[in-house]
């Protein structure tokens, strides 16, 4: 069984997937979606991404998907190292506005579970870097939100400035643009704010 350790918002887990060593090396399960449902997760997973990095200083994001096209995302570092971030951008939520970065490495091998709700963004700390997320739902272009990485009312503190970086990145808009819609979407699981 993973140990899932509570981030300073609850709701964002950060999972470290059971390890089993021998001298030919290790076996680790890295998602049992059985599991993960027993400890009270979204487990329906309908698209895996890769993403690759060729540069330190890759910055990716913030995105998520606007109601009812919510997702939720299981992320985490197979090659490389990422400080990976996720902002609760649920406006009734008590911890609105606030974000959770931790590191992510292909040592250290820990996910970040981000619930529904949440805008996700990771930059690479180092060159070569690949990270695999599973989505619970369907990337939908016209669902598509970007929130800008260095919006003033996150004050997000990356741990490296971005060296490359989309224009789609680059013109994001601010948490105060998209706000408006965000207070019309219903909450997770169907409920209105």
């Amino acid at each position: 069984m993973p140990t899932l350790t509570p981030t300073a918002i609850d709701d964002v887990l950060l999972v470290t997937p059971s390890r089993f060593e021998d001298d030919r090396g290790f076996f680790s399960t890295v998602r049992n979606d059985d599991e993960l449902k027993e400890a009270g997760l979204n487990t329906t997973w309908v698209q895996g991404n890769l993403s690759h990095n060729i540069r330190a200083g890759t910055l990716r994001g913030l995105h998520y998907q606007s109601a009812p096209h919510g997702e939720v995302k299981l992320v985490r570092c197979v090659k490389g190292a990422i400080w990976d971030v996720a902002v609760d951008v649920r406006p009734s939520s008590p911890t609105f506005k606030q974000w959770v970065g931790v590191e992510l490495n292909e040592e250290n091998r820990e996910q970040l579970y981000i619930p529904e709700g949440f805008a996700h963004g990771f930059i690479t700390l180092c060159n070569d870097t690949d990270v695999h997320y599973d989505i619970s739902y369907r990337y939908m272009p016209e669902a598509a939100r970007s929130l800008q990485w260095n919006d003033p009312a996150l004050a997000i503190k990356w741990p490296v400035p971005p060296v490359v970086l989309s224009e789609k990145d680059a013109n994001a808009n601010l948490l105060s643009d998209l706000l408006p819609e965000l207070m019309r979407a219903p909450l997770p699981g169907g409920a209105s704010a």
